[in-house]
């Protein structure tokens, strides 16, 4: 794909962080996805990714958090998609104060145990802080 000019990065820059809140009901994740999916349409209007992987990557992402939030997290979350310099920052804020852990995987219990390490894997940068009212995983995707 072509290169960034300034008018592209001006563009891109005025997309606007997207905020959702959910309640944390298993049809949320689908939900969470939909939402990164419309801030990413948007996003690509004024500056098309890198390479059509970095789309697919953050969905993925954002899939994996919501998911792990409703499975590990009682109650409510949200997700914030923002523009960063070089790719798109995605937060999630959940009710546990519980950082996220690798776990094994086992065949046996449906193919469940990679999200973590597809969020670590497919991210440049993923950090997690906790508050009083629970955490914020920060994952940093290029685009």
């Amino acid at each position: 794909m072509g290169g960034e000019t300034d008018d592209d990065a001006l563009g891109a820059q005025e997309i606007a962080d997207r905020l959702v809140r959910f309640t944390g009901a298993l049809g949320d994740v689908t939900e969470a996805r939909l939402a990164a999916e419309a801030f990413l349409r948007d996003l690509t209007r004024v500056l098309p990714p890198t390479s059509p992987d970095h789309y697919d990557d953050i969905l993925l992402v954002v899939t994996e958090l919501a998911a792990n939030s409703v499975e590990y997290a009682p109650g409510p979350f949200e997700l914030r998609l923002r523009r960063a310099f070089d790719g798109v920052h995605v937060i999630l804020r959940d009710t546990s104060q519980e950082a996220p852990v690798a776990r094994s995987f086992d065949p046996g219990r449906g193919g469940r145990g990679i999200g973590w390490y597809l969020v670590q894997s497919l991210s440049n940068q993923v950090g997690v802080i906790t508050h009083e009212r629970g955490k914020d995983v920060h994952a940093f995707l290029p685009w």
